[in-house]
């Protein structure tokens, strides 16, 4: 071991042996700011999270939402409102017509209006916490934390989307009392129904949390956001069905994620997909998690290279 140095004779420039001993009166810088590309290279990847603590998490992420329980009930009474003018309006867009491309007048009601509960559930105004902690500072601790800022913010968004759930419900109750939503077809329906609608969900938080990393590049992230919801609900389906759209259009649709958010789910909700073609778009769904899965891992992997936490 090397003898330690006089006390106060340390700067800036001195190098210090993690071995070596150092006087508690020393002083030893370590720089200006630590750069997050070498500081942070030992955290855990974002897919292996300390799973035990992130009920917590998701418990948090609830009450930020039922805490403000005006807000709920407003929303709530909004999604009541909507409901009635979605009936109405596709109803009005019938006409004396039963069918409109092979879909008819019951099934579209239906599917808007569930379509417009999903929506309100997994796109909430503030759909990630990322650009906020951002903005106060706090994302420094959120890396070191030990479950890890991809863990951690899914939870979060997950405990807003389950608090949220209220909101879509009464839509829904609303709908049945109104006689509005049609069940689906069959129990087989029901089922598959449930299990599209949980990839659906997952594929909601993944893209939320992506798109919500534009905020490592720029602070103003209000114009991105709305790009983003807006694209969400058309390129998803969620505003018109890809039945009604050019074929040109639907085919490339088909191609990005969005549709697999909404549009496929409610497909198999209203019957119109069966046997091999319920299968193969359910297969689609879980394709597309794994393709967001990597790409999360890749612009996580370059936002991370854009915090510097000072210190000194």
């Amino acid at each position: 071991m090397t003898s330690p140095p006089p006390t106060g004779s340390g700067h800036p420039g001195d190098h210090v042996d993690p071995g070596d001993h150092v006087d508690p009166g020393d002083h030893v810088d370590t720089g200006d700011h630590l750069d997050t590309g070498d500081r942070f290279a030992h955290l855990p990847a974002p897919g292996r999270p300390h799973l035990s603590g992130l009920r917590g998490l998701v418990r948090v992420g609830a009450r930020s939402v039922l805490v403000y329980r005006g807000d709920l009930l407003l929303g709530i009474a909004s999604m009541l409102v909507q409901v009635t003018l979605v009936m109405i309006v596709w109803d009005t867009v019938y006409g004396d017509a039963d069918q409109v491309s092979g879909v008819s007048r019951n099934q579209m009601i239906s599917y808007a209006i569930l379509a417009a509960c999903f929506q309100t559930i997994v796109m909430p105004w503030n759909f990630s916490s990322i650009p906020q902690r951002i903005r106060q500072g706090q994302i420094g601790v959120d890396l070191i934390r030990p479950h890890g800022l991809i863990a951690t913010t899914l939870a979060r968004n997950a405990g807003t989307m389950l608090a949220r759930l209220p909101i879509g419900a009464a839509g829904v109750i609303w709908a049945l009392l109104l006689g509005a939503v049609l069940p689906p077809p069959n129990v087989g329906y029901l089922l598959a129904w449930l299990c599209s609608t949980a990839l659906a969900v997952t594929i909601a938080l993944l893209l939320n949390l992506t798109v919500s990393m534009v905020a490592f590049w720029t602070m103003e992230i209000g114009g991105p956001m709305m790009v983003y919801r807006i694209g969400s609900a058309f390129f998803s389906g969620a505003l018109i069905p890809l039945w009604f759209m050019p074929s040109w259009l639907a085919d490339i649709l088909r191609w990005l994620p969005f549709q697999a958010q909404t549009f496929t789910p409610l497909s198999i909700y209203s019957g119109k997909l069966a046997g091999i073609d319920l299968a193969v778009a359910i297969g689609v769904q879980a394709s597309w998690i794994v393709i967001v899965i990597a790409v999360l891992r890749l612009v996580w992997s370059r936002a991370l290279l854009r915090v510097v936490v000072q210190g000194g």
